[in-house]
């Protein structure tokens, strides 16, 4: 299992280092993983790995080494995402992938026929045959009942019915219609009733209709007026 760094900041920027065994940090050329920063001790920090997880240690240095913005005084273990700083440089901790554990249908191939036969869980084939049970168990229509027995056989037949050689039937009475009551006149023809027609009224006619009776209403205001005016003075 393998652990990555990815660098975030200094001319490392954007580089990966992998981790796969226990690795020393540090400004010394024997290191593991080598960092030229005067602010980086000689040996600044190490790497363990432990049951495959991954831990970083602090091999007491002088500007200390840092998970997350906090400064270790002892082994810490790192996580997906952890930022590890060793003095001022900066990684991102990359946790290994991990393996998909898909649980696929195991085949079995039968190798006299070349053809490969797949096991199917038991809840699947007990859900199908109940399903089958259940089908056959249901009331059937009278559409599913005629398609089961088919046409039946010649033997089957009445024996009074003559059949042709395209085994049309022969000889079936057709039945009468019911009788015409007395009285009741099959070509006569109701009459249609006269349906009454209202003539539109014309916007012309209601405007004059108006105006008459607006003037005949002005009239007889006036003719009031005047009466009561000779009124007033015969009687002053």
């Amino acid at each position: 299992m393998t652990w990555k760094i990815q660098a975030i900041t200094g001319e490392l920027t954007g580089q990966e280092i992998s981790i796969d065994r226990d690795m020393l940090v540090g400004r010394h050329q024997s290191a593991d993983i080598v960092l030229q920063a005067g602010e980086v001790s000689r040996k600044h920090a190490a790497f363990l790995l432990k049951d495959g997880a991954l831990w970083v240690q602090d091999l007491n240095s002088s500007n200390g080494t840092f998970v997350n913005d906090l400064r270790i005084e002892h082994d810490t273990l790192l996580k997906q995402g952890d930022i590890v700083q060793f003095a001022g440089l900066k990684f991102s901790v990359l946790e290994p992938a991990k393996e998909l554990l898909i649980d696929a249908v195991e085949p079995v191939t039968d190798t006299s026929t070349n053809v490969v036969d797949i096991k199917q869980p038991s809840e699947a084939v007990a859900t199908s045959e109940t399903a089958a049970a259940a089908a056959e168990s249901a009331p059937k229509t009278a559409a599913q009942q005629m398609n089961d027995q088919g046409m039946p056989e010649l033997t089957e037949r009445d024996a009074n019915v003559q059949v042709s050689r395209d085994g049309m039937p022969q000889g079936v009475a057709i039945p009468k219609p019911a009788p015409i009551p007395e009285g009741v006149d099959v070509n006569a023809q109701a009459e249609p009733k006269p349906v009454a027609i209202e003539e539109p009224v014309s916007r012309v006619e209601l405007e004059k209709t108006e105006q008459k009776n607006a003037s005949v209403g002005l009239i007889s205001i006036i003719v009031l007026i005047i009466l009561a005016i000779i009124a007033w003075l015969l009687f002053k």
